[in-house]
């Protein structure tokens, strides 16, 4: 980041600021990070995105299953028809948007993608907020393909700062005026993997042969969106239930 850039110096530090003042938030990523960064994480290597890319996604989401106004959805915030082509399912049964593992296998093939467009990771963010067509087009209209150097849309003229400030902050949160103990950060719920190759006619049942409940069934599985399973095609499914004598006391 060309810091030496009076403008790029600026949006650094306006993020900053919000973000240091925006105690609410920050104070819940620093929670949140250690239940999902050792989940994201690894993915992001296997398939070759730099792990800065974590942030990104946690800046999308806020680490939360959201829908936005525009109907994105999950960590990754994809729209329904992009993920169909990055092979994620979604129907009234199944919502791959909402899973953490495969959305994230999802991201990375569009990151690639991308990538192998602008050759830049900073561009290919910026790509992932703007659209690659919508920013293809500001390359093409200003003669110039540096993020620092682009005028673009307000949102994606603040994005890369976002990420930046978030993974500044992060990094060094007491630099910042912030404090989580360790204790008081989330830890990764133990679960086990059950394979899944039928129809369910009732997940709740489904949860008690398991020796769980329909609650900790949906939380470990957000993408189970209804309460039965049709599978017609049979498609194999991996589904997550807490680890043996797990009951939802996380040690401290």
């Amino acid at each position: 980041m060309p810091l030496n850039l009076f403008d790029v110096r600026e949006s650094l530090e306006r993020e900053l600021i919000v973000n240091m003042n925006f105690h609410s938030s920050t104070l819940q990523y620093l929670k949140r990070i250690t239940r999902f960064f050792p989940v994201i994480e690894p993915i992001l290597a296997a398939n070759g995105i730099p792990d800065d890319f974590k942030y990104l996604s946690l800046i999308e989401s806020d680490f939360m299953n959201k829908i936005s106004p525009a109907g994105a959805t999950g960590f990754w915030q994809f729209m329904k028809g992009t993920a169909g082509d990055y092979g994620l399912v979604v129907n009234n049964e199944v919502d791959e948007r909402y899973d953490v593992e495969k959305s994230t296998i999802a991201a990375c093939q569009y990151l690639n993608e991308a990538y192998n467009i602008f050759g830049d990771w900073t561009m290919t963010a910026a790509s992932y907020n703007m659209g690659r067509a919508g920013l293809s087009a500001q390359v093409k209209r200003q003669k110039c393909d540096d993020y620092y150097d682009l005028l673009l849309n307000e949102e994606t003229q603040r994005y890369i700062f976002r990420i930046a400030a978030v993974k500044l902050i992060l990094n060094d949160p007491q630099k910042y005026g912030f404090h989580v103990p360790e204790n008081e950060r989330y830890r990764p719920v133990p679960y086990t993997e059950v394979e899944v190759k039928t129809a369910v006619a009732d997940w709740a049942d489904f949860a008690f042969k398991h020796q769980t409940n329909y609650k900790m069934l949906k939380y470990l599985n957000p993408w189970l969106r209804d309460n039965k399973l049709t599978n017609a095609a049979r498609k194999t499914y991996i589904v997550k239930i807490p680890a043996e004598g797990f009951r939802g006391d996380l040690p401290q």
